[in-house]
């Protein structure tokens, strides 16, 4: 059987092992982004690359929580309280309070909410640590993102002791981690995800074949991973609005696309994807998005920044990127991104020279406010066997040796040890 891990409001259960306190209590984590990195107070960043899968961070910074309430620090100069809720306990829910509400809506609807700053260093080291944890216990492991996982029991445990087991783990990540889980076991990847929502919260629920059927029959299609809200709304065109439509209705899916007759197998339990325990990256980057900002100057320099952290993940990465982006966000729902190829020898100096010349290419509406930046590369040597340019390689080399020892320092005493001298 294919198992789907979930850890239960993870950023709250991860606050309350720290803070015992906040169990039992209405708490939110809330996020604005982390500006930090930009700021001439430098405060400490980090780069991981330990943890895969969607929605985890590679840079971030760690916050120091100065209380049980952190609200203060999402009240702007103005007295205005910004941001939105990442992560939202059981406990808030019962309020109404979802996940993406804003700060402000939620204290409306339950004035004695606890908001936390996010603290995506202890996130991501007991995410880590569940992962060493779980990869100890099940043969195939693959990590689905910071707070998810899929593991495979097949000639491992029998089906009809599967249930036993998932229950044993689960109760054992809570004593040994101290980190509530709830897990769904299914003959399919799919059916195994819905299933862990169903046994949500802190509880284990095995679908076997013969149970699949009514399993899915009166859910809503959108309770389907996978099914977006394109989807949905073509389906409910059709008449379609439970899973157990789909199933009754097989001939708008296996004679159509591949991704729809996939879709069909996938709903009624038919599926033979299998778990990828680990996957070499194809591309990396870092983004922020900020208050209006309209001064040129300071975009250029937050650049500059960006490319630092980013540099210094490639070198952890021992990778030479070859495929360049940038991408901007303006207000009035404008956007901007440009992009271009380059197979010079990698070095920090080499990465902000040419996303300062995207920045200058990218930057199609100067008269308006820029609220977002991103930076990306990827084509990555090591997987492309691309050949360098010979016009620069040798300048280039003696680049990277210097982009080597500077990370060397970066790593041994943090990242703002070396900087360039317009970031200052």
């Amino acid at each position: 059987m294919i198992i789907h891990i979930d850890l239960d409001c993870f950023f709250v259960s991860a606050e309350r092992t720290l803070d015992p306190s906040l169990i039992g209590k209405p708490v939110g984590i809330g996020g604005r982004g982390d500006t930090h990195i930009f700021s001439h107070q430098k405060a400490q960043q980090f780069i991981s690359l330990q943890n895969s899968g969607s929605f985890v961070p590679t840079f971030f910074f760690e916050y120091q929580s100065s209380g049980e309430n952190d609200l203060k620090h999402f009240i702007d100069k103005d007295g205005r309280i910004r941001g939105m809720l990442t992560t939202t306990s059981y406990e808030a829910r019962a309020y109404g309070i979802k996940t993406g509400a804003t700060i402000r809506e939620a204290l409306q609807l339950c004035p004695q909410i606890i908001i936390k700053k996010p603290n995506m260093k202890l996130y991501q080291d007991l995410s880590y640590q569940l992962k060493s944890f779980l990869t100890k216990r099940i043969p195939t492991l693959e990590q689905g993102s910071i707070d998810e996982f899929y593991g495979d029991l097949k000639g491992w445990v029998d089906d009809d002791k599967v249930e036993s087991f998932i229950f044993n783990l689960k109760e054992e990540a809570k004593r040994v981690l101290n980190l509530p889980l709830s897990i769904g076991a299914a003959h399919s990847k799919f059916t195994a995800k819905m299933a862990t929502n169903d046994a949500k919260p802190d509880g284990v629920l095995v679908i076997h074949p013969k149970d699949v059927d009514n399993f899915i029959h009166n859910k809503p299609i959108e309770k389907f991973p996978g099914i977006g809200q394109r989807t949905a709304k073509r389906l409910h065109l059709l008449g379609i609005k439970t899973l157990g439509d789909i199933q009754d209705n097989p001939q708008h899916f296996i004679h159509a696309t591949r991704s729809q007759r996939e879709l069909y197998e996938r709903v009624c339990g038919i599926d033979n994807t299998t778990l990828v325990q680990s996957t070499p990256r194809k591309s990396i980057g870092i983004s922020r998005t900020f208050d209006p900002l309209y001064q040129r100057e300071e975009l250029h320099r937050r650049v500059i920044i960006l490319t630092r952290h980013l540099a210094q993940a490639i070198m952890k990465m021992h990778v030479f990127p070859t495929n360049f982006s940038l991408t901007l966000r303006y207000e009035m729902q404008q956007k901007s991104h440009v992009t271009t190829n380059s197979t010079r020898y990698f070095s920090e100096n080499m990465l902000k020279d040419i996303m300062l010349s995207l920045l200058s290419d990218a930057d199609k509406h100067p008269r308006l406010h820029l609220i977002y930046l991103g930076l990306s590369c990827g084509g990555f040597t090591s997987s492309t066997h691309r050949t360098f340019s010979l016009l620069s390689y040798e300048n280039d080399k003696q680049l990277h040796r210097l982009t080597q020892s500077t990370a060397h320092l970066r790593n041994k005493y943090g990242l703002d040890t070396l900087q360039w001298g317009s970031e200052l």
